[in-house]
């Protein structure tokens, strides 16, 4: 009998290479049909908002930005204890919830996934409001999600090549080529605030 495994993908996908739990998710959900009994979730930052969906989850694998104080690019993968100390590169403002707080609460209710994985991408730039993944970051991509599909199967789990369809993932119109395709160029983007309430300075 094989697990009920839940993958996430977390972050901000407004702030650069915050995005890359993210785009992880959805890069599996176009690329590999997983079985029944694997989750599919863009976990975004809803905070608290997700313990429900670690109720049922046996096994937790996490995609994210991590500053572990690497080389921009880098990836790490830390299990089970390890894992809620590294979680996160960045919180978007004072009262937003860490995942951190999310897995202790799971703990202290209960029901958090017996087995954890994490795999982080070290960013490069996370102070880019509305800026995408950095090259080296979306270079890992793949990279992380081959980790996930590893571990998969040496769980039981059969992954084929495919598409998995989930309502659990972000809407199309922010899915990562709409995004970047939809994306001004620099000298049409506004990056500095709307010129007609902040005006330049004569």
């Amino acid at each position: 009998m094989t697990d009920n495994v839940l993958i996430m993908g977390i972050g901000n996908v407004l702030w650069a290479d915050e995005g890359f739990g993210v785009r992880c998710v959805e890069y599996l959900a176009e690329h590999w049909d997983l079985p029944d009994g694997v989750t599919l979730l863009d976990g975004g930052t809803q905070g608290l908002y997700l313990l429900p969906f670690l109720e049922n989850a046996d096994t937790l694998i996490v995609f994210d930005a991590v500053d572990y104080g690497l080389e921009p690019g880098t990836l790490k993968v830390v299990e089970d204890d390890e894992v809620p100390r590294f979680m996160g590169a960045k919180k978007m403002s004072l009262h937003q919830t860490g995942f951190q707080d999310v897995i202790a609460t799971a703990q202290l209710m209960g029901y958090c996934p017996s087995r954890l994985l994490l795999v982080g991408c070290q960013p490069e730039e996370l102070e880019d409001y509305g800026g995408g993944l950095r090259d080296v970051v979306a270079a890992m991509i793949e990279p992380a999600v081959q980790v996930a599909l590893t571990r998969l199967a040496q769980m039981g789990h059969a992954v084929k090549p495919g598409r998995t369809e989930s309502d659990l993932l972000a809407d199309p119109s922010i899915m990562h080529t709409a995004y970047e395709d939809g994306r001004p160029s620099e000298d049409d983007a506004c990056r500095t605030g709307d010129a007609r309430f902040f005006p330049a300075a004569e």
